[in-house]
């Protein structure tokens, strides 16, 4: 068992004994890797297997997130490319609108409104030819590595592609929402889809039961298909919602794109298809959409654990720093810049950005140095504004931590990203001992179902010695 302490920065043996013995109490020693250093120096102070590759789940962002501030910037915005390919007269598009996706992960309703009032204003107001989404920008497979069969029908596990749109400012990119509401007993659930059903259909075998009887009321795309089945029960007096993600991101985001643009005064042909394809060298570019910047998509991607995001900024790494908008050439200039950065990855391997995949391997040792580092540079405040704050209830501060935590002791004392996965849980970042000074701590968790209170409980006790 490998336990360091370093006296010279103020952690005494009693310290390092009460961790240790939180760890051996609460978590069990040979299912986590930890690690506490002063956040002022570097110093580690205590670790617990520290070098122990291990895996990250969502912790994975902090490095694919500390890399797309590094790499691309805090002010690099996607841009979606909107061409035309034939003749326009008296208002009337003789061929195909193209949309050239650059990976913005933010597109919405008002973004495809102001698309029509820019075709508009170019003069179109019918289009004779097809919607043509070009999505070539992010080559490849699109389910995201470690993403199964069932993992494909929920937002978490959402494909990746270059163009995609959101249902909220959430940016759960490659989603809908579908919510649910009863009925009278024995009736279907009336049921809502934010923002467009875009190509899915719905089925609707749910029934609406007694305020009494168990909620068991499920919203589900079956895996591969468009088809949505809403079955199970639904009480009076609740409601249900979620997330469920696009079986064809680029097509399905055209669709919606379509259907706002006819909202919008914009005709199509009766033969006009929806269709992929790739923008050719005779059409006209009439405009650029710009997203917002990566500094201003940053709280949603970590206080909310956006895996889209995660993914979506490794490629365009690769696209800017490689030529390649993939995850290898992604992963490959994130691993020069914990390099550049003389981070500790020996024994770290990755296959994606947002710790999706059982294959992902960090260590507590090189997350902490990590954290550590990044307070010299630049855009650590971006970063560090960021983290979930545990406790607090403000779901954009507290993010993924606005319920753990909550007691009136640790409020304002833990900054950090969460992590799960099947059988792991992950907690690393910044923390206020009881003695009132500021350590850098990483938890990784594995083999428990339920892993989360054996976190919360061990780093509660462990805090009093710091």
């Amino acid at each position: 068992m490998e336990v360091v302490s370093n006296m010279n920065t103020g952690l005494s043996e009693e310290s390092v004994s009460g961790i240790q013995r939180a760890i051996d109490e609460i978590i069990g020693e040979e299912h986590v890797t930890v690690m506490f250093r002063d956040r002022e120096t570097g110093e580690v102070l205590y670790s617990h297997r520290g070098q122990h590759p291990m895996r990250p789940a969502s912790n994975m962002k902090l490095v694919s997130g500390a890399a797309a501030l590094g790499i691309l910037g805090e002010s690099y915005r996607m841009k979606t490319e909107i061409y035309v390919d034939g003749n326009l007269e008296n208002g009337i598009l003789q061929g195909n609108l193209i949309i050239k996706g650059g990976g913005d992960p933010t597109l919405n309703k008002e973004a495809f409104i102001q698309f029509a009032t820019k075709l508009k204003e170019y003069g179109i107001t019918e289009i004779v030819g097809d919607l043509i989404g070009d999505d070539t920008l992010f080559p490849g497979e699109t389910l995201p590595p470690g993403v199964d069969d069932e993992g494909e029908t929920y937002c978490w596990g959402a494909r990746i592609s270059a163009i995609t749109m959101s249902p909220d400012g959430d940016y759960d990119a490659s989603s809908i929402i579908v919510t649910a509401e009863p009925g009278e007993i024995g009736e279907q659930p009336s049921y809502k889809v934010i923002p467009y059903l875009s190509g899915h259909e719905i089925t609707n075998a749910a029934l609406t039961v007694a305020a009494s009887e168990e909620n068991t009321l499920e919203i589900l795309r079956t895996n591969d298909t468009n088809q949505i089945i809403i079955s199970g029960n639904l009480p009076q007096g609740e409601s249900a919602k979620n997330w469920v993600s696009l079986q064809n991101p680029t097509i399905n985001t055209l669709q919606f794109m379509k259907h706002i643009f006819e909202q919008e005064g914009i005709a199509f042909d009766i033969t006009s298809a929806v269709v992929q394809g790739t923008v050719p060298s005779s059409a006209t570019l009439i405009y650029t959409h710009f997203s917002p910047t990566v500094a201003e998509m940053f709280p949603a991607f970590m206080k909310f654990s956006n895996n889209s995001i995660a993914d979506i900024f490794v490629k365009l790494i690769g696209h800017e720093e490689q030529g390649v908008a993939d995850y290898e050439s992604g992963l490959k200039s994130v691993r020069a810049y914990l390099e550049q950065l003389q981070i500790p990855i020996d024994g770290w391997q990755f296959v994606d950005g947002s710790g999706l995949s059982h294959s992902d391997r960090l260590t507590s040792e090189g997350i902490t140095a990590l954290l550590h580092r990044l307070q010299a540079e630049p855009y650590f405040e971006t970063f560090f504004d960021s983290l979930p704050v545990a406790g607090q209830p403000d779901r954009w501060v507290g993010g993924t931590l606005r319920e753990r935590f909550t007691e009136s002791e640790y409020e304002n004392r833990i900054f950090a990203k969460t992590g799960y996965i099947w059988e792991v849980f992950c907690l690393s970042g910044y923390v206020v001992g009881d003695s009132g000074k500021e350590y850098i701590f990483s938890i990784l968790l594995e083999g428990y179902e339920e892993g989360i209170p054996y976190i919360d409980r061990g780093l509660a006790e462990m805090v009093k010695y710091l």
